[in-house]
């Protein structure tokens, strides 16, 4: 089966679950407080449904459009907009005749449900899989550190032990821990010395405008295990088995030096040598990455960087340079690992939000193309659950935002009515519902177009 196709069947069936699990958080207090559920669907039904049955009071349906799901429930003000019932006088199993602190807990069961389910997840997995672990010690070359780093004091060859002295688990994290929490100092083992270096305050924010995101890379010896048909490196000459002993004058011996060459001293349009070894003789060639393809759409033009790729496929010349052990875990003890990886996730993707306000922020706010993507490509299990759960705290966080259309916005105005006293009147909440709409619908319009643009563009 072709991976695009695996892909899309995991998010579907991620998707489908997430939504019909948070709609049942809203559906089950519903019916508990005796309030009438008219409709619950998977999907969106606009203008026709892909399946419906009613049972009892309630319509049970599958839309056609994949975009969420929804529970209606009588006697509210929500996406549906229906007036006709609203300007009737209130019956007693309607959702404005609930107590307030009623109405409240329906509106947070779907967010909750996404939260408890998140949790389970991983702790499922972590009872299943445990955990790696590997301490900078663990890997004998320690690690290649990108600009950004080495400006702060960080060196090649560091093997990362403490973070605010205390330990680790897995050091190749460093990157992710140093862009979304409050780090102060990291000690390093340098040349057999244990060095403390300091972390400014503004790190998170200097790494996320470099791009530098990913994990941390092990050190490692290498040689070219092979060559790209028709890349760079192919049409100067590079076989297999060569050792690349240079890149725009930086030498190479590990394979973050190369990874550094690549992308801090190699600049398009700029010619480079690229020095090799193979059987014993040395080669020099001349490479250049332009800038000059262009791609129209309509009316858009945009000039495109050429890939900063050479083509070639590394081999470790050495094995056991990095120990990693698998750590694992009684369903106890899975359950404090569990929930200590789901707060930590939560946390860190609410401390995002803080560059999304950004020029680089926003250019990088992503639709169902990007959610999509995080999902494998194969059947792998334990990837698709974790992808899942990650999703499902997404839809947590993104569903309890103090927008009206959203659950947050309906429980921003019942913590009003809770603490003032009063309810807001139905004319403001039908206004706040409609503004709350077009902010969605904005948002999703900005969001799913940067994913077409990138989609076209690169």
């Amino acid at each position: 089966m072709h991976p695009t196709v695996v892909l899309i069947i995991n998010f579907l069936m991620s998707l489908s679950l997430l939504i019909v699990l948070h709609e049942l958080g809203h559906f089950i207090p519903a019916r508990l407080f005796k309030t009438r559920v008219e409709k619950f669907y998977l999907f969106f039904d606009i203008k026709y449904s892909l399946f419906k049955k009613k049972i009892g009071e309630t319509v049970y349906g599958i839309g056609w459009l994949p975009l969420g799901g929804y529970v209606k429930i009588s006697g509210m003000i929500d996406e549906s907009m229906d007036k006709e019932q609203m300007a009737q006088e209130p019956k007693e199993w309607e959702f404005r005749s609930k107590p307030a602190w009623q109405r409240l807990i329906i509106m947070l069961g779907g967010v909750i449900v996404n939260v408890v389910l998140g949790f389970v997840i991983y702790i499922g997995l972590i009872a299943y899989n445990g955990t790696n672990e590997a301490s900078g010690a663990d890997f004998k070359y320690g690690f290649g550190f990108p600009e950004t780093l080495e400006e702060v004091g960080f060196r090649k060859g560091d093997q990362i032990l403490l973070i605010d002295q205390d330990t680790i688990d897995f050091a190749p994290t460093l990157n992710q821990k140093l862009i979304f929490r409050d780090i102060e100092t990291v000690t390093v083992l340098r040349n057999g010395e244990k060095v403390e270096v300091a972390i400014p305050e503004d790190i998170g924010s200097r790494m996320f405008e470099a791009g530098v995101s990913t994990s941390l890379e092990a050190r490692v010896p290498f040689t070219v295990d092979s060559v790209v048909v028709d890349s760079k490196a192919y049409k100067i000459g590079i076989k297999d088995g060569s050792k690349i002993i240079s890149v725009a004058g930086y030498p190479i011996e590990f394979n973050t030096d190369y990874s550094y060459a690549m992308n801090h001293k190699v600049k398009h349009e700029e010619p480079f040598e690229v020095v090799w070894e193979y059987n014993g003789e040395r080669y020099n060639k001349e490479v250049t990455f332009t800038t000059i393809e262009k791609k129209t759409f309509f009316f858009f033009t945009k000039e495109v960087d050429e890939p900063k790729v050479l083509g070639i496929i590394k081999k470790p010349t050495e094995k056991g340079y990095a120990k990693v052990t698998r750590k694992q875990y009684s369903f106890s003890e899975s359950i404090s690992a569990g929930i200590s990886r789901g707060y930590w996730t939560m946390h860190d993707y609410i401390v995002q939000f803080k560059y999304v306000f950004t020029a680089k922020g926003a250019s990088q706010l992503g639709g169902f193309g990007t959610i999509a993507k995080l999902y494998p490509d194969t059947f792998d299990w334990t990837a698709f659950w974790a992808t899942t759960a990650f999703i499902s705290f997404i839809l947590a966080i993104m569903n309890i935002l103090p927008i009206p259309a959203l659950d947050g916005g309906h429980v921003m105005f019942l913590l009003y009515e809770i603490i003032t006293g009063r309810k807001p009147g139905d004319k403001f909440l039908e206004r706040a519902q409609i503004i709350g709409i077009v902010i969605l619908l904005s948002l999703m319009l900005y969001a799913n177009g940067n994913d077409l643009f990138k989609a076209l563009f690169g």
